[in-house]
């Protein structure tokens, strides 16, 4: 049962911003959910964000004016971000002034941003029921839960006192070892 669904996409060229920039906006949204995508771009505080969201609400009108109009049975609700890129476009060789009448060469990068919306597929391997299920196999999927999720039961270690630190060497320390030792060595 395989079905084609139908890609809605718009996209915008030659926009003033690098690719690398714009991808981490599309990078948010690709695979969403419309309306979430187009959450996600209003609060992301990306100075390209709002060219994304031009882009993606034109995305989202096209499959709008599209599906009216080929009379295609299309939900609105339930499109996703398909795919979301930004391509480089042409860059703009410019030189900014350097000291001692030198220039420095520099690009200004432009970016191509395409988005395509499509409607998700409806899964129906996602829901199971309880009817369906046979009663051979049941018990057996419990039981397996059931001792996958215990743990053993931890051994209590027989309390042993922390053993101190040894003592840094010092001259003073080692002098005063030395000392006690004799001492002890006169006693007996």
């Amino acid at each position: 049962m395989d079905t084609q669904t139908r890609e809605f996409r718009a996209e915008a060229k030659f926009q003033r911003v690098s690719p690398q920039k714009a991808r981490l906006v599309l990078d948010l949204i690709r695979g969403r959910g419309v309306e979430e995508a187009l959450n996600t771009v209003v609060f992301t505080k990306k100075a390209v964000a709002p060219l994304v969201e031009k882009v993606l609400r034109s995305a989202l009108q096209n499959a709008n004016h599209l599906s009216q109009e080929q009379g295609l049975d299309v939900d609105l609700d339930n499109l996703y971000v398909k795919r979301a890129v930004a391509n480089e476009g042409p860059r703009m060789k410019r030189i900014r002034p350097a000291p001692m009448g030198r220039a420095y060469r520099y690009q200004r990068r432009l970016s191509h941003i395409q988005i395509a919306v499509a409607e998700r597929a409806q899964a129906e391997s996602l829901v199971h029921r309880v009817e369906e299920t046979p009663a051979a196999e049941e018990p057996v999927k419990q039981a397996a839960k059931k001792t996958a999720g215990k743990r053993a039961p931890a051994k209590k270690a027989a309390h042993k006192p922390a053993k101190k630190a040894p003592a840094r060497k010092t001259p003073a320390t080692d002098s005063k070892k030395k000392a006690a030792a004799k001492k002890s060595a006169k006693k007996k």
